[in-house]
């Protein structure tokens, strides 16, 4: 049997939880993931769907390990990460990468483009000269459909797009087995989206990387993945093929979620009221 590149196991985060004087009262904070489980393979797409507030995004950052869960394990291709102190999970870090929403935001804007995403290797492959680290961010750029010229600017000087594929440089250069893609087109124009979309298919194709997608854009999520989870106040509701989502959903959030996503013809809405 294969073993997952990512792998989440009984997770759950409360947050506000606060407690009392001499062990009484206190706060018990608000539930914001509850008992998610999940697995995604190699060559893989999990999307994780749901309305905002619904734990999804949360999810994604314990399964990075930008926060730590209150239960539950994560597994990065087969090794235990939950619980590990910094210094202990940051030579695996190069396993598992994330995209975020916003690019601007998580760009450091003191910093040229080829700082960047040199910056992983610098880490991870400190052996490597100068020459090679540039070698490496010029050959990476050019993959995400950039020019290496680009290398000198810095992140104002670019359009949202181009910033995108540069954070998708800079989490690929240091050659993980899997991205956390946490609503990674949502912040793009439409058109800009669909070349971001096609470019991350090609690099799955081509690395056969596993992706957790984060994304509230049904359209998006029927179109790049395989399997979707949805989620509802911290909690699965139903999970499933995409085609089993789409064509079949159980669960009346799963229905709602999908009459309420826009449509470009009246029709499409009487047929979805309808059935």
């Amino acid at each position: 049997m294969t073993t997952p590149v990512l792998e989440a196991q009984g997770l759950q985060k409360r947050f506000g939880a606060s407690k009392g004087w001499f062990g009484r009262g206190g706060n018990p904070g608000k539930a914001a993931v509850q008992r998610v489980s999940l697995s995604v393979n190699a060559g893989e797409t999990l999307a994780i769907v749901g309305e905002s507030g619904s734990g999804k995004s949360t999810t994604a950052r314990m399964v990075m390990r930008l926060i730590e869960p209150d239960a539950g394990t994560v597994h990065w291709q087969g090794d235990i990460v939950s619980g590990l102190n910094n210094r202990a999970l940051r030579p695996l870090r190069n396993r598992v990468q994330m995209v975020f929403q916003d690019p601007f935001a998580s760009l450091n804007p003191r910093m040229t483009i080829e700082n960047s995403i040199a910056e992983g290797l610098r880490v991870h492959q400190p052996k490597l000269t100068r020459t090679e680290r540039r070698q490496r961010v010029a050959e990476m750029l050019g993959r995400c459909g950039l020019d290496a010229a680009m290398m000198a600017r810095y992140p104002h000087q670019f359009s949202g797009g181009q910033r995108q594929r540069i954070g998708i440089a800079r989490a690929l250069i240091v050659q993980p087995a899997a991205l956390v893609l946490d609503e990674p087109v949502s912040a793009l124009d439409v058109s800009v989206q669909a070349q971001i979309l096609n470019l991350l298919q090609e690099l799955q194709l081509t690395q056969q990387l596993a992706y957790l997608f984060i994304s509230h854009d049904l359209s998006v999520v029927r179109h790049v993945a395989d399997r979707v989870l949805v989620m509802l106040q911290g909690e699965v509701v139903e999970q499933g093929t995409v085609e089993a989502i789409f064509t079949n959903p159980q669960h009346p959030y799963t229905r709602r979620l999908l009459a309420a996503k826009p449509i470009s013809h009246p029709a499409e809405r009487e047929e979805i009221v309808a059935e």
